[in-house]
C-alpha cells in the first residue's frame, strides 16, 4: 500500500489531499469528505483497508487540515461544494464514488443533488439537511471549548474527556494529526480559529438540502450511529421517503462520529455497498 500526500491548488486556495494508490491497476476512485474540525488523516485506517478496491483520495477541506483558512465568511456548504466540484476536475475523476461525513455528508447531498455525470455512488454518514438542535448546541459548545494545551498529551486528555467511546489509539491518531505548534510552543487545533467562534458553524438552508437529497440519482446508502444526538430516526426516515435511491443501515454502539467511534463497525457497513458500487 503506497500512501502520497500532495498538495493542489483549487479557486485561488491551497488544499492538500491524501492518494491512495490500489492494489490494482485500474482501480475506481473513492473521495472521502471529513466532518467539521475533521481532517484526512482521519481517515487512514479506513483508506487503507479500501484500497485494496479503490484508489482513495482524501481531501482536507478549506480551514481544515493542512488546507489553508479561507475568509470567515467562506465556509458555507456552496463554496466547499464548488471546491469539491474544482477537485473532480482537476483530478479528472470519472464515476467515482464519494463518501462524507457530517459537514462532508452535507457537501456530499448538494453536489449530489446536482446529477454530475461523474458520480457513480453516493454515501453520507450521519448527517440530513437538518440536524437535531441538542446535537447543534453540543457542537458549539465544543469548539468554544479550550482550544490551547501544554502537550499533546492535554490536548487528548480532553478530548477522551468529551468522548471516551472511540478505541483509544484509533482517537489518539486523530488528535495527533489535528495539532500543531503555536509560536509560544503550545498546541492548538490545525483548523481555522475562525471557526471557533460562537455562530462559527454558518445557519444551514434545509429547504435547499431536502431539494438536493430529493434529486440524488445514484445509489446512495445513509449510514446512522446508533447514538447519534445529530440525525435522528425521524429525520433519516424523511430522507428515505424523499428519495427511493437511498438505503440506510446503523452502526451499532456508535455516536455522531462513526468512523471514529466505531472503526470497524464503520467499515462492515461501508463495504458491501462499496464492492457492489464497483
Amino acid at each position: 500500500m503506497t500512501v502520497t500526500d500532495e498538495l493542489i491548488e483549487l479557486r485561488g486556495m491551497r488544499f492538500h489531499f491524501r492518494d491512495w494508490a490500489p492494489a490494482k491497476a485500474g482501480a475506481p476512485d473513492l473521495v472521502l469528505l471529513h466532518g467539521f474540525t475533521g481532517h484526512a488523516r482521519s481517515w487512514d485506517a479506513f483508506a487503507e483497508a479500501m484500497s485494496d478496491r479503490y484508489r482513495v483520495l482524501a481531501l482536507d477541506q478549506r480551514g481544515h487540515g493542512e488546507s489553508a483558512w479561507a475568509s470567515a465568511d467562506k465556509y458555507g456548504a456552496d463554496e466547499m461544494v464548488e471546491d469539491l466540484a474544482a477537485f473532480v476536475r482537476a483530478l479528472r475523476l470519472q464515476r467515482f464514488t464519494l463518501l462524507g461525513l457530517s459537514m462532508g455528508g452535507n457537501v456530499a447531498i448538494r453536489y449530489g443533488g446536482r446529477l454530475p455525470s461523474e458520480l457513480a455512488a453516493l454515501v453520507i454518514v450521519d448527517i440530513a439537511p437538518e440536524i437535531v438542535p441538542a446535537g447543534a448546541s453540543r457542537i458549539q459548545t465544543g469548539v468554544r471549548a479550550k482550544d490551547v494545551f501544554e502537550s499533546r498529551d492535554e490536548a487528548f486528555a480532553a478530548a477522551r474527556a468529551a468522548s471516551s467511546v472511540p478505541p483509544e489509539a484509533h482517537h489518539r491518531h486523530r488528535i495527533d494529526h489535528n495539532l500543531m505548534l503555536t509560536e509560544d510552543g503550545a498546541w492548538t487545533w490545525r483548523y481555522d480559529r475562525a471557526l471557533r467562534a460562537p455562530g462559527a458553524v454558518r445557519a444551514r438552508d434545509p429547504e435547499a438540502g431536502w431539494r438536493a437529497v430529493a434529486n440524488i440519482g445514484v445509489p446512495t446508502l445513509l449510514i446512522r450511529g446508533e447514538n447519534s444526538d445529530i440525525l435522528s430516526p425521524e429525520l433519516a426516515g424523511r430522507m428515505l421517503d424523499a428519495n427511493p435511491r437511498i438505503a440506510m443501515t446503523t452502526v451499532v454502539g456508535s455516536g455522531h462520529s462513526v468512523p471514529l467511534d466505531s472503526p470497524d463497525g464503520f467499515l462492515a457497513a461501508c463495504r458491501p455497498f462499496l464492492t457492489g458500487a464497483q
